[in-house]
């Protein structure tokens, strides 16, 4: 079954905002077997709303609708699904009573604007909505299914979970489809396209890999389509376990891991604690492993050595080494990570060190020239990152290499 995802909304047609709820569904979908063929964004406006929901009853079995739905004059969407589907609105007494329970948590007065929020189309059945004040809307037209929902991601994403997705699976019968996603560090997309060439030239037919690059991962998804989803779940095992033979080396989760998530588990299962001397990363390092529920339990401290200043006062570098090899060094590095693993007491450290850019480089040291060392009581691993001239993404990359080399560490592998 096919489905198209329509996003309503100026802010998304000039720039202001990025589309993730559209991102979003199209993963939903595809994990319960149902296939996004298309993403249309369009205006407010009704003419232009009318004509993008023909075209996509013309192609799609299912239409989902974000956006529009807030009380404003400019959200036209409630009123336009009326027009198209030729009905009217209708005060639904539930909404209120919903409308009416969350302001008064907040203290708040409902006004009549808010009350108009429980009018809905007489076509549609309501979809609660437990995060906010516009319920979702689904209609049936010619066994085509539309559903419309608030462009509030997390209101969106809790009317999918808790009414939509669950009323699909019980109306429609879906073809089973398995997903696992392999991650991998330190290998570039066509390296290890390579690499596992023969893997993949060897999978079976029904069972599809697809390769997704970020900077500084390579994601490996391997999706197996018909038959019974234990078998399938078998079948993609047998090919997990395949891989991680040709490169293990390289595979360091699955799914919806992080490093950062990671890390932790190793630091929370050895009982052991981490502290990070960030200059070129700026306190990013940090932010990521901090943003883990419950990294207090490892996490102790950063010292962001930005200026060569903090380095000598706060790390004790000597200025004869900044002098000699420069602040973007692997001596310098290593007496980073050396120094704050002491002064914070902790049994691993990690420490950055570079030109992130756009500016700031020379011959020797180009721009995008990184240094990282992690730090342990048996001594220094240091590495060296050649990256590009994008200051975002080198920060990012220092930051998922660094990541990469500390759960190596922990887990005494090859760094």
């Amino acid at each position: 079954m096919k489905a198209e995802i329509i996003t309503i909304g100026d802010e998304i047609l000039i720039g202001q905002i990025v589309n993730t709820n559209a991102v979003w569904i199209a993963q939903q979908l595809n994990v319960i077997g149902i296939k996004v063929i298309q993403h249309t964004s369009t205006s407010d406006d009704q003419e232009a709303i009318i004509a993008t929901l023909k075209a996509a009853e013309a192609r799609a079995d299912f239409i989902f609708i974000t956006g529009g739905l807030g009380p404003t004059k400019d959200d036209i969407t409630k009123h336009t699904l009326c027009t198209y589907f030729n009905c009217s609105l209708i005060f639904h007494e539930p909404t209120y009573k919903h409308i009416c329970s969350l302001f008064e948590k907040r203290n708040l007065v409902v006004t009549e604007v808010n009350k108009m929020q429980a009018e809905m189309p007489t076509a549609c059945t309501p979809m609660f909505n437990s995060q906010g004040t516009a319920p979702g809307m689904w209609f049936e037209k010619s066994e085509k299914v539309f559903v419309s929902m608030p462009g509030v991601p997390y209101e969106m994403k809790a009317i999918m979970i808790d009414e939509v997705i669950p009323k699909i699976l019980k109306q429609f019968k879906l073809p089973d489809i398995v997903h696992k996603t392999i991650l991998t560090q330190g290998i570039g997309e066509s390296w290890l396209a390579d690499k596992i060439k023969d893997f993949e030239n060897n999978l079976p037919k029904h069972i599809k890999l697809a390769y997704l690059p970020s900077p500084g991962i390579v994601r490996l998804r391997l999706s197996a389509y018909g038959g019974k989803k234990e078998e399938l779940e078998k079948e993609v095992g047998n090919q997990v376990s395949l891989l991680q033979q040709i490169i293990p080396q390289y595979i360091f989760g699955y799914g919806d891991d992080t490093l950062e998530q990671i890390i932790g588990r190793l630091l929370i299962e050895k009982n052991k604690t981490i502290a990070t001397a960030e200059s070129c990363t700026g306190g990013y390092i940090a932010h990521r492993l901090t943003s883990v529920p419950g990294s207090s339990a490892y996490y102790i401290g950063s010292i962001l050595s930005y200026a060569n200043e903090v380095k000598i006062d706060e790390l004790g570098i000597r200025l004869n080494d900044i002098e000699k090899y420069g602040a973007v060094s692997e001596q310098v590095v290593s007496a980073m990570a050396n120094h704050v693993r002491k002064k914070l007491k902790t049994d691993y450290s990690i420490a950055t060190t570079g030109i992130a850019g756009p500016t700031g480089g020379t011959t020797e040291k180009p721009i995008g020239t990184v240094w990282i060392a992690i730090a342990t009581e048996n001594g220094v691993k240091t590495k060296k990152l050649q990256l590009g001239e994008n200051r975002e993404r080198n920060i990012h990359m220092t930051a998922v290499y660094a990541f990469n080399m500390l759960r190596k560490e922990i887990l005494n592998l090859s760094v």
